[in-house]
């Protein structure tokens, strides 16, 4: 078979596995000698803190796919160079090196990413290298999915329908890595080190190992082997956080160590059979790429409002807007459902999807503060943060986004908490202070008489918060505050009445 290349690089970033990876497939099909290379980005890493569990992550996911190159290939001398440092010198480096034609790569959609690729594409060209990106994260890309009149969907529901109507067999195939893995070229002497340690790149070890997050293509087929047996139910346990309805693939999605494509089949098989619960999954599949379109199309998005009339918004500042954001920041808010789910994420790194809505309206809605903040901070908590999902969430909850709810909308965070954790267990979990609490209580505990808050060791402003702000009030400020969008009419300031009280 002839080839266009004697020698290529593939430069794994969002794509940490070997099965059904598009830019290695490409690599293998195209050159008679393949590398591959994963560099500790300077640029992204020198601004973290140095124990980060997303670091970890990568770094114990990178120790697998090293593993998995060379057992494809049968070779012990191939497996992964990993190197440190700013990607635009790191890869040019190394693909003159090596003596490579091409440098294969997946693409990546957020602002900053495709800056970095174009200059590694001008660098590379003044090297005579070629560059070749390829889809690899999502099922469509950038104008693969538009309207009728040629326009990107900024509605979530025809852009769900028109992802379904046209996704088939083609779109979700499998990369077939292992008929070309001879290709996988030994490592020269000098770049066959194992995979740094944590310690080498100057970060530390974090609670990864305790939380028993499984890393690596090993640990996202184990996650959703597991999750495929209560796939079916998944429409009716997706809401409540004390129960185990998520997949927990959020974090092997962003960093690539489990392929969109064999979800996203998987899912739609079960769904064609009958599942409603595989059909509610698939959606949320779907949602992660419409968020991704969004920011493909509307890359403003990252910095301000998707709408701009909702940058007129005037959000709390000062020191007491300064004093609400940290209380909300440590889970001191006073309301159990939000504390617990802040308490849940700096532990973790990980929110339920429920929680991420109702803790994001509360700091939104409740407390006035510019939804860019919380952005920035699940950014810099979440294992799974990834720009789109994480700003198209965001911007929902703050009603700027597109097909966001709408700005009249304000969660009731006792009502969400009675709803989605009606026993309180997720509650007690993380707040173990209210654990004694009766149920009927837990979601609100300034309620309570002093008898039983005794009797359930509860001493608020001590040992528990007093709420920091009223709802019903605070509720009558938003509506306020977003006047400037748009006055309401006088039946939407009835729905608006009902709807905040759910």
């Amino acid at each position: 078979m002839n080839k266009a290349f004697d020698t290529g690089l593939v430069w794994l970033r969002r794509d940490l596995r070997v099965d059904d990876n598009a830019a290695l497939h490409l690599a293998l099909a195209s050159c008679r000698h393949v590398h591959c290379a994963f560099v500790f980005d300077s640029g992204i890493l020198d601004p973290l803190p140095r124990a980060d569990r997303r670091v970890e992550f990568i770094r114990e996911s990178l120790v697998d796919l090293d593993q998995a190159l060379r057992e494809a290939g049968g070779n012990p001398h191939a497996g992964l160079i990993v190197r440190q440092g700013a990607a635009v010198e790191t890869i040019t480096t190394l693909a003159r090196e090596l003596g490579v034609q091409a440098v294969f790569a997946a693409r990546d959609y957020e602002p900053e990413a495709i800056e970095r690729d174009r200059q590694v594409l001008g660098a590379l060209a003044r090297c005579g290298i070629a560059m070749h990106m390829v889809k690899d994260q999502v099922v469509f890309e950038q104008r693969e999915l538009l309207t009728r009149t040629g326009t990107p969907y900024t509605v979530f529901t025809p852009y769900k329908k028109a992802w379904l109507a046209l996704v088939d067999e083609h779109h979700l195939r499998s990369h077939d890595v292992h008929a070309h893995a001879e290709a996988l070229a030994a490592r020269p002497p000098a770049l066959r080190q194992p995979v740094p340690t944590l310690a080498e790149i100057g970060f530390e070890k974090t609670n990864l190992s305790q939380l028993r997050i499984p890393t690596g293509s090993s640990g996202a087929r184990s996650l959703f082997a597991e999750f495929i047996e209560r796939m079916d139910q998944y429409h009716e346990t997706r809401d409540f956080p004390a129960v185990k309805g998520p997949s927990y693939l959020g974090v092997h999605l962003r960093f690539g160590t489990v392929s969109v494509r064999r979800l996203a089949a998987a899912a739609l098989q079960a769904s064609i059979a009958g599942s409603a619960g595989a059909s509610v999954w698939l959606g949320e599949l779907v949602w992660r790429e419409f968020y991704f379109q969004i920011l493909t199309h509307f890359p403003h998005v990252a910095q301000s409002s998707f709408k701009p009339a909702f940058d007129a918004i005037r959000w709390r500042h000062g020191a007491k807007a300064d004093a609400l954001f940290q209380a909300w920041c440590e889970g001191r808010t006073g309301y159990p459902i939000v504390d617990a789910a802040m308490a849940q994420i700096n532990r973790t790194g990980y929110m339920h999807n429920r929680l991420r809505m109702v803790a994001g309206s509360f700091l939104v809605k409740d407390l006035g503060i510019d939804w860019r903040r919380g952005e920035r901070y699940f950014a810099e908590h979440l294992n799974d943060f990834d720009l789109a999902a994480n700003n198209g969430g965001w911007q929902w909850v703050a009603s700027s986004g597109c097909d966001a709810q709408p700005w009249f909308r304000i969660f009731n965070p006792i009502r969400q908490s009675e709803k989605f954790d009606p026993h309180g267990r997720f509650i007690a979990r993380y707040l173990p202070q209210l654990a004694a609490l009766p149920a009927s209580a837990i979601h609100a505990p300034w309620r309570c008489g002093e008898l039983e808050l005794a009797a359930a060791g509860v001493r608020l402003g001590e040992n528990y918060p007093r709420p920091i702000v009223d709802h019903d009030e605070a509720r009558e400020q938003t509506l306020a505050r977003y006047a400037v969008v748009r006055a309401p009419k006088p039946d939407a300031e009835a729905a608006a009445a009902r709807r905040s009280r759910r």
